[in-house]
């Protein structure tokens, strides 16, 4: 008597599990050689940079526009200190608190009055700010020359000038 055995193709438990382990390690590799933590401060770090840049060609527009000179466009400052640029009024204190480099605490730029022509929206850093301030500073020399910085730079310092 013959009898015909009906095979049933597929795979078995042992057989997923161990694919489904090795898919899972190499995921985890993958997770860490692209270092998402990395990234994202690198982000923010680029964001950065642009906001410096945005923020610089906003003041250069703002003394060719106006042809007031630095002062016209950023208020009463004194050169060669460093100033934190704020966004309100109201923070006229804490200016040194995340910009270490400040000269005193009440160093803060208002430019919410002098560059809200120039910006759709003030920029801020992009990370944690205290309301108001930007985390921004700015140095101004006595040769004209404008140097911004990124307070809270994750990755080395953030700079730029004209």
């Amino acid at each position: 008597m013959n009898t015909v055995q009906n095979k049933v193709k597929g795979f078995t438990l042992i057989e997923l599990l161990v694919v489904l382990a090795i898919l899972s390690i190499l995921l985890l590799v993958l997770l860490v050689a692209i270092k998402p933590a990395q990234r994202l401060s690198d982000a923010r770090d680029v964001r950065r940079s642009l906001d410096l840049n945005q923020i610089l060609t906003g003041i250069h527009e703002c003394v060719v526009d106006g042809d007031t000179g630095l002062t016209g466009c950023l208020g009463s400052h004194t050169v060669s200190e460093t100033y934190e640029l704020v966004a309100t009024s109201s923070a006229t204190t804490g200016c040194d608190d995340v910009c270490t480099s400040v000269t005193s605490d009440t160093h803060c730029l208002n430019i919410d009055t002098t560059l809200t022509d120039y910006f759709v929206d003030i920029p801020y850093d992009p990370g944690t700010v205290d309301p108001g301030h930007t985390e921004y500073q700015i140095t101004v020399y006595s040769n004209g020359m404008t140097v911004l910085e990124a307070c809270s730079a994750e990755n080395g310092v953030i700079k730029t000038s004209r």
